[in-house]
Protein backbone atom coordinates (compact mmCIF):
# COMPACT_ATOMS: atom_id res chain seq x y z
CA UNK A 1 0.00 0.00 0.00
CA UNK A 2 2.14 2.87 -1.28
CA UNK A 3 1.45 6.60 -1.35
CA UNK A 4 -0.14 6.52 -4.82
CA UNK A 5 -2.55 3.76 -3.75
CA UNK A 6 -3.58 5.72 -0.65
CA UNK A 7 -4.07 8.94 -2.61
CA UNK A 8 -6.25 7.13 -5.13
CA UNK A 9 -8.45 5.77 -2.33
CA UNK A 10 -8.63 9.20 -0.70
CA UNK A 11 -9.68 10.79 -4.00
CA UNK A 12 -12.49 8.25 -4.40
CA UNK A 13 -13.63 8.92 -0.82
CA UNK A 14 -13.71 12.67 -1.46
CA UNK A 15 -15.70 12.34 -4.68
CA UNK A 16 -18.71 10.65 -3.06
CA UNK A 17 -20.90 11.43 -0.09
CA UNK A 18 -21.08 7.75 0.80
CA UNK A 19 -18.54 5.45 2.36
CA UNK A 20 -16.49 3.56 -0.20
CA UNK A 21 -15.33 -0.02 0.16
CA UNK A 22 -11.75 -0.24 1.37
CA UNK A 23 -9.57 -3.12 2.52
CA UNK A 24 -10.14 -3.94 6.22
CA UNK A 25 -6.40 -3.60 6.82
CA UNK A 26 -5.84 -0.41 4.82
CA UNK A 27 -4.48 1.52 7.79
CA UNK A 28 -2.29 -1.40 8.88
CA UNK A 29 -0.84 -1.54 5.37
CA UNK A 30 -0.24 2.20 5.47
CA UNK A 31 1.67 1.90 8.74
CA UNK A 32 3.63 -1.05 7.34
CA UNK A 33 4.71 1.13 4.40
CA UNK A 34 5.74 3.85 6.85
CA UNK A 35 7.83 1.34 8.79
CA UNK A 36 9.52 0.11 5.60
CA UNK A 37 10.39 3.65 4.48
CA UNK A 38 11.62 4.58 7.95
CA UNK A 39 13.93 1.56 7.89
CA UNK A 40 15.41 2.85 4.64
CA UNK A 41 15.96 6.27 6.20
CA UNK A 42 17.82 4.70 9.13
CA UNK A 43 20.10 2.92 6.65
CA UNK A 44 21.48 6.23 5.36
CA UNK A 45 24.74 7.20 6.97
CA UNK A 46 23.86 10.85 6.42
CA UNK A 47 20.24 11.43 7.58
CA UNK A 48 20.33 14.88 5.94
CA UNK A 49 21.13 13.69 2.43
CA UNK A 50 18.77 14.45 -0.46
CA UNK A 51 17.74 10.80 -0.67
CA UNK A 52 16.91 10.70 3.03
CA UNK A 53 14.94 13.95 2.81
CA UNK A 54 12.95 12.59 -0.13
CA UNK A 55 11.94 9.53 1.88
CA UNK A 56 11.09 11.70 4.88
CA UNK A 57 8.80 13.81 2.68
CA UNK A 58 7.14 10.59 1.54
CA UNK A 59 6.47 9.50 5.13
CA UNK A 60 4.93 12.90 5.88
CA UNK A 61 2.68 12.57 2.81
CA UNK A 62 1.58 9.07 3.81
CA UNK A 63 0.74 10.21 7.34
CA UNK A 64 -1.22 13.18 6.00
CA UNK A 65 -3.13 10.98 3.56
CA UNK A 66 -4.03 8.46 6.27
CA UNK A 67 -5.18 11.32 8.50
CA UNK A 68 -7.35 12.83 5.76
CA UNK A 69 -8.84 9.42 4.93
CA UNK A 70 -9.70 8.85 8.58
CA UNK A 71 -11.24 12.33 8.92
CA UNK A 72 -13.45 12.03 5.83
CA UNK A 73 -14.69 8.55 6.68
CA UNK A 74 -15.29 9.51 10.32
CA UNK A 75 -17.49 12.46 9.31
CA UNK A 76 -19.58 10.13 7.15
CA UNK A 77 -19.86 7.61 9.99
CA UNK A 78 -20.96 10.34 12.42
CA UNK A 79 -23.73 11.36 10.01
CA UNK A 80 -24.88 7.73 9.73
CA UNK A 81 -24.85 7.32 13.52
CA UNK A 82 -27.03 10.42 14.01
CA UNK A 83 -29.54 9.25 11.38
CA UNK A 84 -29.66 5.80 12.94
CA UNK A 85 -30.13 7.14 16.49
CA UNK A 86 -32.90 9.49 15.36
CA UNK A 87 -34.72 6.69 13.57
CA UNK A 88 -34.24 8.21 10.13
CA UNK A 89 -33.49 6.27 6.98
CA UNK A 90 -29.87 5.48 6.27
CA UNK A 91 -28.19 3.16 3.80
CA UNK A 92 -27.32 -0.03 5.66
CA UNK A 93 -24.98 -0.96 2.85
CA UNK A 94 -22.71 1.84 4.06
CA UNK A 95 -22.49 0.21 7.47
CA UNK A 96 -21.28 -2.94 5.73
CA UNK A 97 -18.48 -0.91 4.13
CA UNK A 98 -17.07 0.09 7.51
CA UNK A 99 -13.86 -1.62 8.57
CA UNK A 100 -13.98 -3.29 12.04
CA UNK A 101 -12.65 -0.32 14.04
CA UNK A 102 -15.06 2.02 12.25
CA UNK A 103 -18.01 -0.30 12.96
CA UNK A 104 -17.02 -0.29 16.63
CA UNK A 105 -16.95 3.52 16.59
CA UNK A 106 -20.36 3.65 14.86
CA UNK A 107 -21.95 1.38 17.47
CA UNK A 108 -20.46 3.29 20.40
CA UNK A 109 -21.52 6.68 19.04
CA UNK A 110 -25.02 5.40 18.34
CA UNK A 111 -25.29 3.95 21.85
CA UNK A 112 -24.06 7.22 23.34
CA UNK A 113 -26.63 9.28 21.44
CA UNK A 114 -29.45 6.96 22.44
CA UNK A 115 -28.38 7.02 26.08
CA UNK A 116 -28.13 10.80 26.09
CA UNK A 117 -31.56 11.06 24.48
CA UNK A 118 -33.03 8.88 27.24
CA UNK A 119 -31.46 11.00 29.97
CA UNK A 120 -32.26 14.41 28.48
CA UNK A 121 -35.60 13.80 26.76
CA UNK A 122 -37.13 10.92 28.70
CA UNK A 123 -35.73 11.81 32.15
CA UNK A 124 -34.21 8.35 32.59
CA UNK A 125 -31.60 7.75 35.34
CA UNK A 126 -28.11 8.67 34.24
CA UNK A 127 -25.77 5.70 33.89
CA UNK A 128 -22.22 5.35 32.70
CA UNK A 129 -21.92 4.16 29.12
CA UNK A 130 -19.73 1.07 29.00
CA UNK A 131 -17.40 1.12 26.02
CA UNK A 132 -15.59 -1.80 24.55
CA UNK A 133 -11.86 -1.62 23.96
CA UNK A 134 -10.50 -3.08 20.76
CA UNK A 135 -7.48 -5.35 21.41
CA UNK A 136 -5.74 -3.73 18.46
CA UNK A 137 -6.06 -0.29 20.05
CA UNK A 138 -3.26 -0.98 22.50
CA UNK A 139 -0.93 -2.15 19.75
CA UNK A 140 -1.85 0.84 17.58
CA UNK A 141 -1.11 3.21 20.43
CA UNK A 142 2.45 1.89 20.61
CA UNK A 143 3.04 3.07 17.02
CA UNK A 144 1.69 6.59 17.59
CA UNK A 145 4.08 9.39 16.71
CA UNK A 146 4.58 11.85 19.61
CA UNK A 147 3.47 15.42 19.04
CA UNK A 148 6.42 17.65 18.19
CA UNK A 149 4.86 20.33 20.42
CA UNK A 150 4.84 17.99 23.41
CA UNK A 151 6.51 19.70 26.35
CA UNK A 152 7.50 16.39 27.89
CA UNK A 153 10.53 16.13 25.64
CA UNK A 154 9.37 13.26 23.40
CA UNK A 155 11.16 9.94 23.41
CA UNK A 156 14.26 11.47 24.91
CA UNK A 157 12.08 12.40 27.87
CA UNK A 158 12.13 15.48 30.11
CA UNK A 159 15.30 16.70 31.74
CA UNK A 160 16.01 14.67 34.88
CA UNK A 161 15.43 16.17 38.32
CA UNK A 162 18.44 15.43 40.50
CA UNK A 163 16.23 15.45 43.62
CA UNK A 164 13.99 12.68 42.33
CA UNK A 165 14.80 8.97 41.93
CA UNK A 166 15.20 7.68 38.42
CA UNK A 167 11.99 6.52 36.79
CA UNK A 168 11.58 2.75 36.30
CA UNK A 169 12.22 1.33 32.86
CA UNK A 170 9.11 1.19 30.65
CA UNK A 171 7.31 -2.12 30.79
CA UNK A 172 5.78 -4.03 27.85
CA UNK A 173 2.04 -3.51 27.37
CA UNK A 174 -0.12 -6.69 27.46
CA UNK A 175 -2.29 -7.29 24.41
CA UNK A 176 -4.24 -10.20 23.08
CA UNK A 177 -1.93 -12.92 21.83
CA UNK A 178 1.28 -11.51 23.26
CA UNK A 179 2.99 -8.31 24.38
CA UNK A 180 4.14 -5.11 22.75
CA UNK A 181 7.84 -4.52 23.21
CA UNK A 182 8.80 -1.68 25.53
CA UNK A 183 9.61 1.53 23.62
CA UNK A 184 13.26 2.17 22.83
CA UNK A 185 14.67 5.13 24.77
CA UNK A 186 17.31 6.92 22.71
CA UNK A 187 20.14 8.82 24.48
CA UNK A 188 19.58 12.49 23.84
CA UNK A 189 21.33 15.85 23.94
CA UNK A 190 20.04 19.26 24.89
CA UNK A 191 20.94 21.72 22.13
CA UNK A 192 20.38 25.30 21.04
CA UNK A 193 19.50 25.73 17.37
CA UNK A 194 21.73 28.26 15.60
CA UNK A 195 19.86 28.49 12.29
CA UNK A 196 16.57 27.48 10.68
CA UNK A 197 16.56 24.13 8.93
CA UNK A 198 14.23 21.86 6.98
CA UNK A 199 12.33 19.03 8.62
CA UNK A 200 14.25 15.79 9.19
CA UNK A 201 13.62 12.41 10.75
CA UNK A 202 15.55 11.58 13.91
CA UNK A 203 16.86 8.13 14.76
CA UNK A 204 13.92 7.92 17.18
CA UNK A 205 11.48 8.03 14.26
CA UNK A 206 10.21 11.53 15.03
CA UNK A 207 10.05 14.38 12.52
CA UNK A 208 11.88 17.48 13.77
CA UNK A 209 11.36 21.01 12.43
CA UNK A 210 13.84 23.38 14.05
CA UNK A 211 14.04 27.17 14.07
CA UNK A 212 16.86 29.46 15.12
CA UNK A 213 16.84 30.03 18.86
CA UNK A 214 14.98 26.82 19.77
CA UNK A 215 16.28 24.86 22.74
CA UNK A 216 15.31 21.23 22.26
CA UNK A 217 16.36 17.69 23.05
CA UNK A 218 17.55 15.63 20.08
CA UNK A 219 18.82 12.06 19.79
CA UNK A 220 22.60 12.10 20.39
CA UNK A 221 23.40 10.80 16.91
CA UNK A 222 21.45 13.60 15.22
CA UNK A 223 22.76 16.21 17.64
CA UNK A 224 26.34 15.16 16.92
CA UNK A 225 25.90 15.53 13.14
CA UNK A 226 24.23 18.93 13.47
CA UNK A 227 26.83 20.10 15.96
CA UNK A 228 29.64 19.20 13.53
CA UNK A 229 27.90 21.33 10.90
CA UNK A 230 27.54 24.26 13.35
CA UNK A 231 23.76 24.10 13.05
CA UNK A 232 23.20 23.47 16.76
CA UNK A 233 25.18 24.09 19.91
CA UNK A 234 25.35 21.14 22.31
CA UNK A 235 24.40 22.43 25.77
CA UNK A 236 24.18 19.30 27.89
CA UNK A 237 23.59 15.57 27.59
CA UNK A 238 20.50 13.85 28.99
CA UNK A 239 21.49 10.62 30.70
Amino acid sequence: MNLDDLRSILLSERETGRLTSVAPDIFEKGHAELAAITKKVYAFEDPFSDEARSLIDETLSIRETLHDLFSIRTRKILALAVMHAEGNYYDREEVKRMIPAEREMFEQITAGIEQSKGILLQNLPQTRLLTRTLPSAVAAASDAVPDMNDDEGGECGPLPDTDEPAAPAPQPLPVAGGTVAAPIIHPCALVRVLEDMEAFMGVDGRIYTLSKGDIVTLPERNAAVLSERNIVLNINLCK
